[in-house]
């Protein structure tokens, strides 16, 4: 049977109205009689009446469920005819026994045809399944909410032949075969989940098998599951999983508590991996890694998301979060474990440096546009769109600042109360917060605010500085932002520390807490307890007399060391005091923010200029670079990124945040005359460290190896910036001789992006070798997407007819379409609109096969409204475009709808 009735017009989620679901569920047993065009799902569901909404009296049972045909229902042995409908079904109370009851039913799906990658479909001949957020209900009727959990017992049926391998969630518990080369597999997963965390995947597979040794004692047998041919790459996830595991028993005490632990590698896949309960699907590009295929990049990248979804087990699994806007609960908690763990691994600094950028180039502009949302949004017409940077990383933002805020110990506290209390539950911020508070005694009610306060705060600075005493004012404010107007102050830990006129350190670094619109902070340098002390309102922010004896001279201000905080600290300096923070201040964070603050500050004078960019760039900049670049006393991956130059999207988000429109022409212009009086200037420089850095060591792929050839990388970026024939023979020497893709595809990128003659031959013979390997091919794509050069459109358009691009793919789209529209604004932002009429062509296209991929790449149009008014106008008549397509999903029409009204 299908429901005969149309869909009707998306309507908006909202926290506010969450109730709690009548029926609850005792345990789930599903079989599934596998078939591509054909799958039978049969479902017996025990329900209970929910007590605490008993109360209300007699309840309909209503279930999701969504492209399913149902065969049969059965409640307590009893056929029945539920009422269909295009979003699911519902049994009315009056038919329903008081207290419990069998529900049982069968489904009929077409694995083949679910091009959207959610619930039950087939990637390159495997099934396999995406649940996350509400995949289940293509499987079978079911209430599809995270609220509701239950054991798993699953019966796989297939063809031998193609399908040898049957998983899913838990332990095995039985396997046999069957007539007509068909065969079963039974799992048992004894712990209760929501329906988003089942599994299944099905197919001619491989695994890389490896034991971990509990802290406890336990033996748990590891396997990663590939296609034949495969298993030599999976090495690197497998020792990432095995380090994450002991690291989250040494870190949280938290311990792995099932037989079998498994990750499945899928090439068609809309996220980069996910937590399943024992069986965790990824992206093949997060766990595929050679040394001649995979950059160090792509080895930090695997190394942090296997993390991510192992630490899921504890935070996101065990416990899960009651309704989807929750989410910020178990992502924002999680990718903290993850960045913590990364830090643990591959260093503080650049951890966290590297952090802080991927915050501001995704974060701040959801925050700054018409998509801007809390942490904890409250409401929403398709959830799949707030997996958003806002929910993963600035609510990992918001876990740091409370670790902050309550100390290391407070923090590991908490958190153990946080697993004794709430094991086996779904939970909320509240439930989360109260833990904190029990545990520590602090009143967290402001804190809280920014769960549920959407938009980045900016944060003025006053200094005074008279007879010994320093004083420092602070005021917070931040922007109105879509439906939230008005906003409050909120609770800021603000890391200071001050650096003496000759370099050195007088005050070490003290969090200040920022609790008001604006406070006052002394510094006393005569108290003989010196310290950090709040003021009563100065008004002009001078501190009262002193009779402490003077230091000699004014110190100068490092402040949110370590990016204390997810705010913009709105403060002008010297270019002078930019170039002193450098060269010695001692938070490694604030010294690489201070050359990157000089680099903007260059940019935006150059882009001020009407006119050919004739201005001089500061000496004072080129010379704290190359003092950067020579100090071999600095960590070689830190000195990388102080070279690094700002990209187009930086410039252009300043821009903004400062009320200006962005020229990406100009920034671009402004951008590369700043890499090539860096590769010009310190073109000694650059050569000696690029050669002295050249290794004949085998390849690793740890942070002590992977830092030296990301410095020495940056030096050939550099030097290929100046255009010179010596630089683009160094790059060809190095791509020739390379040994590892860490090697190639740098000396690459240097080419093609500087247009090199010898580029487009170098590109050929990249792909000849490569193309039977999709995860190096995605690279080809993208590093000609992203060519900031005239004929990368036509390139592009070109290559959306190759063989090697598939449209359906989601990294194939993503690797060119998505890294034009997101990664290369000087072509996607061309004046004449042609980069936007052909992402719009595409995302039209891509709508009606994968609605979530499609959403996605859509936000490239969130900064429209930073931009002239002729590319406003550009902008908008494609969106325009896309919103009047005829069934339009609910996935891009939200997020169109959106940015057209923001």
């Amino acid at each position: 049977m299908h429901p005969d009735t149309a869909p009707m017009p998306p309507q908006a989620t909202r926290l506010a109205d969450y109730r709690a679901p009548d029926w609850l569920i005792d345990g789930v047993a599903l079989e599934f009689d596998l078939a591509p065009s054909a799958t039978r799902v049969k479902a017996r569901i025990d329900f209970r009446r929910n007590p605490e909404r008993a109360a209300e009296g007699p309840a309909d049972l209503a279930l999701d469920g969504r492209l399913l045909t149902l065969v049969s229902a059965v409640l307590d042995g009893c056929p029945v005819e539920p009422e269909l409908t295009a979003e699911g079904l519902r049994l009315a109370a009056a038919s329903l026994p008081a207290e419990r009851f069998t529900w049982e039913c069968e489904t009929e799906i077409v694995p083949r045809a679910n091009t959207t990658l959610e619930g039950l479909y087939i990637s390159q001949g495997m099934y396999c399944t995406q649940c996350e957020a509400e995949g289940f209900r293509k499987i079978t009727f079911y209430p599809d909410r995270p609220d509701v959990m239950a054991p798993f017992r699953v019966r796989i049926e297939a063809d031998r032949a193609t399908c040898p391998v049957l998983l899913s969630n838990g332990n095995p518990v039985a396997s046999g075969d069957l007539p007509k080369g068909r065969h079963f597999a039974e799992w048992r997963d004894p712990h209760p989940k929501p329906a988003y965390l089942f599994a299944l995947v099905a197919g001619d597979l491989v695994s890389h098998d490896a034991g971990f040794t509990t802290m406890s004692g336990r033996e748990v047998a590891l396997k990663i599951y590939v296609r034949p041919g495969d298993q030599g790459k999976c090495a690197y996830a497998m020792d990432s999983l095995k380090r994450a595991m002991r690291w989250d028993e040494a870190t949280h005490g938290r311990e792995y508590d099932l037989d079998l632990f498994m990750i499945v590698a899928v090439d068609d896949f809309n996220m980069g991996a996910m937590e399943n309960k024992g069986l965790n699907i990824f992206n093949s590009k997060y766990v595929l890694a050679s040394p001649e295929t995979a950059t160090d990049r792509d080895y930090a990248l695997i190394e942090a998301i296997v993390a991510h979804e192992y630490f899921h087990n504890w935070t996101g699994n065990r416990i899960t979060c009651r309704d989807w806007f929750q989410l910020c609960l178990k992502e924002g908690l999680t990718v903290f474990r993850d960045q913590q763990f990364s830090a643990d691994t591959r260093g503080r600094a650049v951890t966290r440096i590297d952090d802080v950028k991927r915050l501001r180039a995704r974060q701040f502009g959801e925050d700054q546009g018409p998509l801007a949302h809390p942490v904890r949004p409250r409401e929403y017409i398709e959830i799949n769109n707030f997996y958003t940077a806002t929910v993963y990383e600035k609510g990992a933002e918001v876990i740091g600042m409370l670790r902050t805020l309550v100390g290391s110990e407070g923090y590991r506290r908490a958190l153990e109360l946080y697993f004794e209390r709430h094991d086996g539950q779904a939970c909320t911020i509240e439930q989360f917060r109260k833990c904190f508070e029990d545990a520590t005694g602090r009143d967290l009610a402001q804190f809280a605010r920014w769960w549920s306060q959407a938009g980045t705060p900016r944060i003025a600075v006053e200094e005074a500085w008279a007879d010994g005493r320093y004083t420092l004012t602070l005021r917070q404010s931040t922007p109105p932002t879509p439906g939230q107007a008005d906003k409050q102050p909120l609770v800021i830990p603000v890391a200071v520390g001050l650096i003496g006129p000759n370099g050195a350190e007088i005050a070490p670094t003290q969090v200040l807490e920022l609790t008001t619109a604006e406070q006052s902070f002394s510094y006393d340098f005569g108290d003989p307890d010196p310290g950090w002390r709040p003021l009563p309102r100065l008004g002009s922010g001078r501190g009262a007399e002193s009779d402490a004896a003077p230091t000699p001279g004014k110190p100068i201000l490092s402040i949110l060391r370590g990016f204390s905080a997810p705010v913009i600290v709105e403060r002008e300096i010297s270019d002078a005091e930019a170039a002193f923070l450098l060269a010695h201040d001692t938070d490694p964070f604030n010294r690489w923010e201070a050359g990157r603050a000089y680099a903007v500050r260059i940019a935006l004078g150059l882009i001020a200029r009407t006119g050919p960019l004739t201005g001089d760039i500061p000496g004072a900049w080129v010379e704290g670079m190359g003092a950067v670049l020579t100090d071999d006393s600095l960590d070689a991956a830190f000195r990388a990124m102080v070279l690094e130059v700002p990209g187009v999207d930086e410039i252009s988000r300043e821009i903004a945040a400062r009320g200006g429109l962005a020229d990406p022409d100009a920034i671009h212009a402004a951008l590369r005359r700043m890499r090539q009086t860096l590769g010009n200037e310190l073109s000694t420089d650059l050569t000696r460290i690029y050669e002295s850095a050249k290794s004949d060591r085998p390849y690793s792929p740890d942070a002590a190896s992977a830092g030296p050839r990301a410095l020495k990388n940056r030096c050939l970026a550099l030097l290929a910036a100046t255009g010179s024939e010596q630089a683009f023979a160094l790059a060809e020497a190095q791509f020739r001789a390379a040994g590892n893709m860490s090697d190639a595809l740098p000396a690459l990128t240097a080419l093609a992006h500087e247009g090199a003659p010898v580029a487009d031959g170098l590109l050929e013979a990249f792909h000849s070798r490569w193309q039977h390997d999709p995860l190096v091919v995605d690279k080809w794509l993208a590093l000609q997407a992203s060519a900031p050069l005239p004929g990368t459109l036509a390139r592009v358009e070109a290559l959306t007819g190759h063989a090697s691009f598939d449209w359906r793919n989601p990294n194939k789209f993503r690797a060119l379409i998505g890294v034009l529209a997101g990664a290369n604004p000087v072509v996607f932002h061309r004046a004449d609109g042609a980069g936007y009429r052909f992402v719009a062509d595409w995302l039209i296209r891509l709508d009606a096969v994968n609605p979530q991929t499609t959403a996605r790449v859509a936000g490239v149009f969130e900064t429209m409204r930073g931009y002239d008014t002729g590319r406003q106008t550009l902008m908008r008549a494609e969106l325009d475009r896309i919103a009047g397509v005829a069934n339009l999903s609910k996935n891009t029409g939200e997020i169109v709808e959106r940015i057209l009204a923001g």
